[in-house]
């Protein structure tokens, strides 16, 4: 079970860090129409509210809340599904959980370097595979590691301080506190990547010789490491905040809504997977 918590949470960051490596493409695509040449500021495009070259409207906020409230609806159920199998079948759950974690990681590939940014049918199958990664991995960190009222107590925890972390960032975005520029954006994929490839080499090393990997043993040091990501995942939501008002300036097409409320999912789906680990670490004390 260690090492399958282990490659799901490579697979976590491997999602994060194609979506932000290959978004840019269709962001860019639209964005650039939008964006002014000078400082931070955006000048709307001549295309805006004006046909994109298909039947397909211009992109509204409104589409962003209703595909992102859709997408996270998928993966609640199976979530809930796979939480529940593994009540009665562990085994099961966690070879759901496993086939999730890949499903997931590979639709995300699919949509950032595939051509199919905006694609309903490959975001709503992120989102059931998803779903029942984030089912399976809440069972093995909130059902079985912390057993009866501790672990639902854990589980909310994780839940509230994921809703917590998006709404402080989405106010971080909305005053520009921070403001997402290329060189933002370099430096935070520059870091996933960094993430990904120490959580992947030690999975290595974990895997080869049979000991548990300082960054996933409930020390000091894993404490650190998963504040570290949380802290990614934070700073993630910005990007993908940025993407979606670069899409709604140039007046990019409404399907692409479904692009923004798959990456908006693959941060939320981080983030809680992450808080709920470090709680973890906290409750096995």
């Amino acid at each position: 079970m260690s090492s399958l918590t282990k490659a799901e949470g490579a697979g976590q960051r491997g999602q994060s860090a194609a979506y932000q490596q290959g978004y840019q493409s269709a962001g860019d695509q639209w964005g650039a129409q939008g964006q002014a040449a000078q400082g931070y500021g955006y000048q709307q495009s001549p295309n805006y509210g004006a046909a994109t070259g298909s039947s397909d409207r211009p992109m509204t906020i409104d589409d962003v809340v209703t595909k992102t409230g859709i997408t996270l609806g998928v993966i609640v159920v199976m979530a809930v599904v796979n939480f529940m199998i593994g009540q009665s079948n562990e085994s099961l759950a966690m070879g759901l959980t496993f086939v999730g974690a890949i499903g997931g990681l590979i639709a995300v590939l699919v949509s950032s370097f595939g051509k199919k940014y905006g694609s309903p049918v490959v975001t709503l199958v992120y989102a059931a595979f998803e779903g029942l990664f984030v089912g399976g991995f809440t069972y093995i960190f909130a059902g079985v590691n912390i057993a009866g009222g501790d672990g639902g107590a854990m589980i909310f925890q994780a839940v509230l301080g994921t809703i917590g972390v998006f709404v402080g960032m989405l106010v971080v975005y909305k005053t520009g506190a921070i403001r997402v520029t290329p060189k933002f954006t370099k430096m935070l994929v520059g870091a996933m990547i960094g993430v990904l490839v120490l959580v992947l080499g030690n999975f290595v090393y974990a895997l080869f010789t049979g000991e548990q990997s300082m960054l996933r043993d409930g020390g000091p040091i894993a404490i650190i490491f998963s504040l570290v990501c949380i802290v990614l995942a934070a700073l993630s939501f910005l990007t993908d905040f940025d993407q979606a008002d670069k899409l709604i300036r140039a007046g990019a097409p409404s399907r692409y809504a479904w692009g923004v409320a798959l990456g908006l999912a693959v941060t939320l789906v981080w983030l809680y997977t992450e808080i709920l680990r470090l709680l973890s670490y906290f409750s096995n004390d």
